[in-house]
Parts: structure tokens; C-alpha cells; sequence
């Protein structure tokens, strides 16, 4: 049994009157880990900390900054089959999966210590002579930060490695479904010498995490999570007006032409939405395919599909794992029945399978239409449903027809159809060719619902940081 206690000051703090946190082995449905719940007591303890730190913190340069980051990269690799093992036993991946994913996280770290001497102002020509226009960039302070369980590890280092190479302290919330591997996360940050209160990961419920996060010391609020806890942050940065980055739902839609590579595309997609059970808020959520090919590409689906086995990955690393939780296995199979019910054929999964552990299986379903919910709505599970279509104008208008505008996917051979929907989807991504992998150079931002600001890249970056605009008259 595995457990923990909020890290604070570089030390794992206890409490006389926490509450208790089971954690729960997704494949099995056992309790694997207690983990003790930051107390309200212990809220101005971690404000103190985070905010004295900070002070301290953005006057090195950022270069040293970036010598901490590069250590602590080094420490995640170092560690990386230990944290691995624990992200495998709550998150239902695979031990190569979970361990892939923290040496992942650590390329991302190093990639953003390699903005230390990058982090640049500007000198702007002024209207006035015998003057220059000076612009700053600065941190922002304090940076909440709100991480989902679908990818623990990596959407950790994502937030706090630019956060710190500009010079924010951070308070970490990992998610309560997967907590373990940010607390074995916070060992690596020890050793890495990181200076005390620099980095805060605390275990804490709702509560909890409203009062730090409505506290006037922290400047920034950063989640990546669904569009109803989007909502909640915004509530949160109300109290303050503290800046909101939010990367939200996805509803990514891939449109299949006729022209295009069908047996690759399949593939692609299959893969795409069975990855980690279709926990992934890129992963290709609805499907629209040429009339003229509809009948065939339906078969290429479910031939790839049907070589989809489930099942605990500690026992077969190939399969598809489970999803997170009961209720989330519940929600997507009340989906399924729903879309059924609305007219939807179902071809392939779509039952409640026996035994222990929260899976379900990949599941097809065709005929369905542009206004049905299993179309409008985020599964977030193995659940891929799709529509055709009779023109490349008609596959654009319902793909942009849509509450949400995260990511989305384009097969085609043609340069034109390529060119329009580059400057036509309403989306913050678009894939040719291949499905979505946010390269961390990149820039992951969301349009509609899907989010404010964005994560990755130099532009990622530039979130946690402030203007200050200095007038020099001489």
C-alpha cells in the first residue's frame, strides 16, 4: 500500500486531522494508495511558502533557472522506473506506457530551460524624440496548477517547466484519480536541489483547492481538465481577476475524402481512439466520411477495430486498458445507449463487459446524425461514431458545427481541400495525414469551449509571464 502526504518546503508535511484519500487501481478496482488530504489549516503554510519563495526565485537569472530544470530532467529519467510503476498501477497504462511518459516529460522540461536566454522584451520606436519605449516581460507570481489524470506526469512537467524558467513558483493540484506519480515526482524535485517552496504538490479537495486558488497571492490559474471545471477556475479567478490559461474538451473530428490513404486512415483512427481507452482530449472523437467510400471505409474501421483487445495491461501490455473509474465507465456506456436510442447502429462493443476493473470495449457506431448528443458531447472513451457526408463544404460545415475547437484531423491527397480547411477549421489544431500528438514546439490552444490560452512552445511560455512597459525619457 502505497502512501503519501502533501510536499511542502521540499518535505512531505502530516496532518493530525487530514482526510484520507484512497486511490484506486483502475484494471482491478483495489485500493492501492492513502494519501492524506491538505488540510484548510495548512492553506496559509503553503501560500507563505509558495509566495517567499518566489521572491527569491525570480531574482536568479534564468539560466540558473534552467540549471535547476536540467537537474531535475535528469532526476525524472534517473527515476523514471519508479515513477513509471506507480503511474502504471493507478492509471491502468502499461509499465512501458506510464515509463515512456516520464521520460517524455523530462525532454519537455529541458525543452523549456531552453528558453532561458530566449525570453526576450522589446524596444518599440516612440512618438516623442529623446525617448525609447521599453517592454518587459515578467512573472506573474504564484501559478496554480491543475492537472487531469490522463496524462499525470507529462501534463505536469508541461505546466511548471514555464512556469519556473520565468520565474513563477507553483502550487501543484495532480488530479485525485492519479496523485501517486506527482508525489514520486516530488522526490525527484529534492534531489534535484530544487530551493525550498519553489515547487508546492498538494493533495486537496474541492474546498481546499477553491481557497488557494481564490487567495489573492496567486496570479495565475492553469488546468487542463473538462469544460465544467473550466468554468469553476473562471469562478475561482473572479475573486482576484487572476489570469486563466484552460486547455478544455475536444470533440476532434476527422474527415476522411475520398482521395485519401482509407487502409491508413483507419489505422490512424483506431489508434487514436483507443489509445489509453480514448482518455485523450485530442484523440478523434467523431468521424465524417465521402458517400462515395462510406460503405468501405466502415469495414476498414471495423476491421481494425475488432483486432482491439481489452484488458489489464500489468498482464497484457498490448491491450487497451481501462477507463479511470466507475463513473466514467458509466457515463460513456449511458452515452452509447443513448446514440442507439437516438437511431445509431451499433457494429461493434457497446456492452458492459463482466468482471473487475473499469473497462469497456472499443465500440463502433454509424448512421448517426449531426444533432445527436454522441456527436455534440466529449465521450472521453473508446467510442468512435461517424457520419457521412457528400460534399468537402458539407464535411467542413459539421465539422465546425460544433461547442468545442481543440483539434482536428484532415485525410486527403489535395492540396486545395488542404489549403481550405487550413484557413477554414475552426479548431486550434489541424492534422494532415495523421492524428493529433501536440509536439511540445508547438502551440496547444484551444478555440470556442475548448479553452483560453494554450500550453507548449514559445507562445506557452509566454503565458505565465506579464508585461511592464517602461517610458525613458533622457
Amino acid at each position: 500500500m502505497l502512501k503519501y502526504s502533501s510536499f511542502i518546503d521540499n518535505k512531505f508535511i502530516q496532518s493530525s486531522d487530514a482526510v484520507i484519500l484512497e486511490v484506486l487501481n483502475p484494471a482491478s478496482g483495489e485500493v492501492i494508495a492513502n494519501l492524506e488530504n491538505l488540510s484548510s489549516t495548512q492553506v496559509e503554510e503553503v501560500l507563505v511558502s509558495s509566495s517567499a519563495a518566489q521572491k527569491k526565485w525570480k531574482k536568479l537569472t534564468s539560466i540558473e533557472r534552467a540549471d535547476y530544470l536540467l537537474k531535475l530532467a535528469d532526476k525524472l529519467i534517473e527515476n523514471s522506473n519508479e515513477i513509471g510503476r506507480v503511474l502504471a498501477l493507478e492509471s491502468g497504462k502499461s509499465l512501458l506506457d506510464a515509463t515512456n511518459e516520464v521520460v517524455y516529460a523530462a525532454e519537455v522540461t529541458r525543452y523549456h530551460a531552453g528558453w532561458a536566454r530566449r525570453i526576450e522584451g522589446e524596444v518599440i520606436p516612440s512618438d516623442s524624440p529623446n525617448e525609447n519605449l521599453l517592454l518587459f516581460r515578467e512573472p506573474i507570481g504564484i501559478a496554480a496548477c491543475l492537472i487531469p489524470f490522463n496524462y499525470p506526469v507529462y501534463t505536469l512537467l508541461r505546466k511548471i517547466a514555464p512556469a519556473l524558467i520565468t520565474g513563477n513558483s507553483v502550487l501543484v493540484r495532480p488530479s485525485n484519480n492519479t496523485p501517486c506519480s506527482a508525489m514520486e515526482i516530488a522526490k525527484a524535485v529534492v534531489e534535484s536541489g530544487f530551493p525550498t517552496g519553489v515547487i508546492n504538490i498538494m493533495i486537496m479537495d474541492h474546498n481546499v483547492a477553491g481557497k488557494i486558488c481564490t487567495d489573492a497571492r496567486v496570479g495565475m490559474l492553469t488546468l487542463t481538465g473538462s469544460v465544467f471545471a473550466g468554468r469553476q477556475i473562471l469562478e475561482y479567478s473572479k475573486a482576484n481577476i487572476a489570469k486563466c490559461s484552460l486547455e478544455l474538451g475536444g470533440k476532434t473530428p476527422a474527415i476522411v475524402e475520398a482521395d485519401a490513404n482509407l487502409e491508413n486512415a483507419a489505422k490512424l483512427i483506431i489508434k487514436s481512439k483507443t489509445t489509453n481507452c480514448g482518455q485523450l482530449c485530442t484523440a478523434v472523437e467523431r468521424v465524417y466520411v465521402h458517400e462515395s467510400i462510406y460503405e468501405q471505409f466502415i469495414a476498414l474501421l471495423k476491421q481494425n477495430m475488432s483486432q482491439v483487445e481489452f484488458g489489464d495491461r500489468a498482464i497484457n501490455p498490448n491491450a487497451m486498458g481501462p477507463l479511470i473509474s466507475a463513473k466514467s465507465r458509466d457515463n460513456v456506456h449511458t452515452a452509447v445507449l443513448k446514440a442507439v436510442a437516438d437511431g445509431a447502429k451499433l457494429v461493434l462493443g457497446g456492452e458492459l463487459p463482466a468482471g473487475t476493473g473499469f473497462f469497456y470495449p472499443p465500440t463502433l457506431l454509424i448512421d448517426c446524425k449531426q444533432d445527436m448528443e454522441i456527436i455534440q458531447e466529449e465521450i472521453f472513451g473508446p467510442v468512435l461514431p461517424v457520419l457521412k457526408y457528400s460534399n468537402i463544404e458539407e464535411a467542413l460545415a459539421m465539422a465546425n458545427d460544433h461547442q468545442y475547437g481543440l483539434a482536428s484531423v484532415l485525410f486527403t491527397e489535395n492540396y486545395r481541400t488542404i489549403m481550405n480547411f487550413s484557413n477554414s477549421i475552426e479548431a486550434g489544431e489541424l492534422y494532415i495525414n495523421r492524428t493529433p500528438a501536440d509536439p511540445y514546439q508547438g502551440y496547444h490552444a484551444g478555440w470556442k469551449r475548448s479553452g483560453l490560452g494554450g500550453d507548449d512552445g514559445k507562445h506557452g511560455m509566454l503565458e505565465f509571464t506579464q508585461t511592464r512597459l517602461v517610458v525613458m525619457n533622457y
